[in-house]
């Protein structure tokens, strides 16, 4: 692809195929160190990949370029008609709302010119991200704009979700009062530790917990077993969350059937920082506890390996999560926004 030129005259756009690891390899150094600062995310094991997929001419995407290197970079993945945007990223020193689009508008017709793209997925939490303050700013390099509120390219397909990413200090782990779970009220349920042999059993869950949920609108793999099984075999085996930490990781099974019915798993993201990448609970099964429970006995487990914090994202609008979150130590560290375009058929 040749390079583009953007309304900037020092700026240009060319394809990640273009690349050398070696040339993206600064830019994914800050990266890692605003993941650091900004939210306690060892990124170093995903920008590892990232490098190795442009040095192997794997990746596709788009770099922004000027004088001194490269200053940003976008990619995405397909897969049956679905885009999802991996990860954007531009430096604070050249950040602006109009570069990031710039990014994120390239990327986005590059997937609606693949053949059978119609929907595209991104959660992006360095979107506007700065390396100072993180106070709401105008768009100028530096400074971050609200994800909500900030345009976007192809905002009539455009849907926003408002998400918080939470912490917690794990100090207080071991104090966090048990629950009886009440077996009068529904069957009666049992906590056992994660098992890879049930992970199929697993994804059904989670397809059931998500039926109808805003999550599967943010996310269309939970709405079938075999899309939740990919999510699943995502958090299992690749570093995006973190490193999987079974130690951490339960499933609830129902002890009259033997059915899974509600599961919390955890990741370890950077020396003594921990984080869920999942708690749900099937329709069945709620309001007893049980999610309370599962989370509960993964806190304290991460508190036992040593670590002093930990985090998750959960929708804004999935209120009963929030306050159950809340309840239990969770605090907001930031608010960044889950985007779907849905382009008509």
């Amino acid at each position: 692809m040749a390079a583009a030129r953007s309304d900037r005259q020092s700026d240009s756009l060319v394809s990640v195929h273009e690349l050398t690891g070696h040339q993206i390899s600064a830019l994914l150094e800050e990266e890692i160190s605003e993941w650091r600062r900004s939210l306690d995310w060892d990124f170093a094991a995903s920008a590892e990949l990232v490098r190795r997929f442009v040095e192997m001419r794997a990746l596709t995407g788009f770099a922004l370029m000027d004088s001194t290197g490269v200053t940003g970079y976008s990619y995405y993945v397909v897969e049956e008609g679905k885009g999802l945007i991996g990860d954007l990223y531009v430096r604070a020193a050249q950040r602006t709302t109009e570069r990031e689009n710039l990014l994120l508008a390239t990327v986005l017709d590059a997937l609606w010119r693949t053949p059978g793209t119609t929907r595209v997925e991104a959660q992006l939490l360095m979107l506007g991200m700065s390396l100072g303050t993180g106070r709401p700013g105008t768009g100028g390099p530096g400074t971050t704009v609200a994800a909500a509120a900030r345009p976007m390219p192809f905002a009539q397909w455009l849907r926003s979700y408002p998400r918080l990413f939470l912490e917690a200090p794990l100090a207080a782990a071991p104090r966090t009062q048990a629950v009886n779970l009440p077996p009068r009220q529904v069957p009666d349920a049992v906590i056992l530790p994660w098992s890879e042999r049930r992970q199929q059993e697993a994804a059904a869950t989670l397809a059931a917990a998500y039926r109808g949920h805003i999550d599967s609108q943010i996310n269309d793999q939970y709405r079938s077993a075999a899309g939740a099984g990919r999510f699943l075999t995502n958090i299992v085996q690749f570093p995006g969350c973190g490193s999987f930490f079974a130690p951490a990781s339960y499933v609830a099974e129902d002890r009259n059937t033997g059915i899974l019915c509600g599961l919390c798993l955890a990741s370890i993201v950077a020396d003594g920082v921990g984080h869920i990448t999942q708690v749900c609970v099937d329709p069945e099964h709620r309001a007893t506890g049980l999610g309370y429970e599962l989370l509960r006995r993964s806190l304290l487990s991460l508190a036992a390996s040593g670590c002093r914090t930990v985090s998750l994202t959960v929708t804004g609008a999935n209120q009963s999560a929030v306050r159950l979150y809340e309840r239990m130590g969770f605090r907001t560290r930031r608010n960044f926004s889950a985007f779907v375009w849905e382009k008509p058929v």
